[in-house]
């Protein structure tokens, strides 16, 4: 599917942004809330690493491809991650070939990330984010929010206390007004 075919998919299917449904926090094992008890190789390098070093942050978890219409958003998501991530916020990239747009291997994808558009926020090797094969932390999303991905650059924003909050399609920009101002209230309620 070309990313033309996918972005009037996504506009016919989905809201700019839907909220995400009533759910109980999750349980947690430690101080590890169980929405990021998982482990999941990093793309420089692919050492292993535990979302629980993520505990008490305001996540903005995205699945990405370098070959697609909404590939700029990179750009907003490193603006993003720049302007509030000494208050708390880690955007974390998951690089998918789900859409057919993530062809290169973790290295390719990582030079592609650092030197076009500067990325600094974690990025993890390519993975599956819908559908059987998805990761088991996209499979967690999808069911707490009722939405897989429709495509590239969706987003999930997860609460300090590990609580998924919102979720927003592909069409919402990392600077939309709705996602700032639920990053900045969610960045303002005290670390659990």
């Amino acid at each position: 599917m070309t990313c033309l075919a996918g972005l009037l998919a996504v506009c016919a299917l989905a809201p700019a942004r839907a909220a995400a449904p009533a759910a109980a926090a999750p349980s947690a094992t430690g101080s590890c809330p169980a929405t990021l008890q998982y482990v999941f190789p990093r793309l420089q390098d692919e050492k292993p690493q535990s979302l629980c070093q993520y505990s008490g942050k305001v996540l903005l978890v995205v699945n990405t491809a370098s070959y697609c219409g909404f590939t700029p958003q990179y750009k907003g998501l490193e603006a993003l991650y720049a302007k509030y991530k000494d208050r708390g916020l880690v955007v974390l990239g998951f690089p998918s070939n789900d859409f057919a747009q993530e062809t290169g291997d973790n290295k390719q994808i990582a030079d592609f990330c650092e030197n076009t558009y500067g990325v600094k926020f974690p990025m993890f090797s390519k993975t599956s984010v819908r559908g059987k094969d998805a990761n088991p932390l996209y499979k967690e999303l999808a069911h707490i929010t009722g939405r897989a991905p429709l495509w590239n650059f969706h987003k999930y924003m997860v609460a300090r206390n590990g609580a998924v909050v919102a979720n927003y399609s592909s069409l919402t920009t990392p600077d939309d007004r709705d996602l700032v101002r639920e990053l900045e209230k969610q960045l303002a309620a005290p670390a659990p």
